[in-house]
């Protein structure tokens, strides 16, 4: 089922993981264990999941097989992901034509980052140009990403928005957000979208708590704000990790039944892989 499809039924809210393919995993045990994790997370009914892709297509090859098995076992949509710089027009192809060969209908097209291995290639420098040549040459239903405090490299907050509207106009069909965790952040964000006529529906990202040192690791790589009561707390038990995954649910749990009864569509989890804090949250709200 295409994107577009997915957000306009009428089950709310629609729910979705992101999971990443593991590192370091020669046995392939913890692919194991990850679908072992996304099994338990059937039970609420998610209507896709997407698949990261390293910058340069690093990991290319473990994404197709989790792709792969989350369309034929799990029998749920994915949505593999894709980063377009340092990536050659060639390489694009074929993986686009490696897709549409599984029946694959959803695609998250973004910039990603720059590899760090030096090997440069500027086929496409911007994820506003892969939106427009996977629009082109295929028939997928194209996903974006949007950042609710802008992105960590531009230079300003209005800029990032014009250039999600190139991105948007190029015909993608839903943004994804990036994590934030002061929920005004997203209303905010959504109500600057429809000025600049993104019509888009923008599905927030949900990241839980799970370790201090971790959130602030995360939090300054992305630059996202962490709220000053929220920062306190998870301060003062940061030794404490059983208080900080409980909290973490607890306060992801807040702002999810927040956003859905402000009027988002759906919740997309990034689930690190992990089941237990995603499944506790969707026994609280839902």
């Amino acid at each position: 089922m295409k994107l577009k499809d997915i957000y306009n039924q009428d089950k709310t809210p629609v729910i979705s993981y992101e999971v990443f393919p593991p590192k370091d995993d020669t046995d392939g045990e913890k692919l194991e264990n990850l679908f072992e994790e996304l099994n338990k997370l059937l039970v609420f009914k998610p209507s896709l999941i997407s698949v990261t892709y390293g910058a340069g297509g690093s990991n290319r090859n473990e994404s197709v097989e989790i792709i792969k098995r989350i369309k034929e076992e799990l029998k749920i949509t994915p949505m593999p992901h894709f980063t377009c710089v340092s990536t050659s027009t060639k390489n694009i192809r074929e993986y686009l034509k490696t897709l549409e060969s599984f029946d694959i209908e959803n695609i998250l097209a973004l910039r990603g980052d720059m590899p760090q291995d030096g090997n440069v290639c500027h086929d496409f420098k911007h994820a506003d140009e892969l939106v427009q040549y996977i629009k082109d040459n295929t028939n997928l239903s194209v996903a974006i990403a949007g950042y609710p405090e802008g992105h960590k490299e531009c230079e300003s907050f209005e800029k990032d928005m014009l250039y999600l509207k190139q991105k948007a106009d190029k015909g993608a069909d839903v943004i994804y957000t990036q994590m934030f965790f002061n929920t005004e952040h997203y209303f905010s964000f959504v109500e600057k979208c429809l000025k600049l006529g993104i019509n888009q529906t923008v599905i927030p990202g949900v990241l839980p708590v799970s370790s201090y040192n971790q959130i602030l690791k995360m939090a300054d790589m992305c630059k996202v704000e962490i709220p000053s009561k929220m920062r306190e707390i998870l301060e003062k038990h940061q030794d404490d990790k059983d208080y900080t995954k409980k909290y973490g649910i607890e306060y992801a749990s807040i702002q999810c039944q927040k956003l859905l009864q402000n009027g988002a569509k759906g919740l997309h989890f990034y689930t690190l892989n992990k089941a237990h804090a995603v499944s506790e949250i969707l026994q609280n709200i839902l």
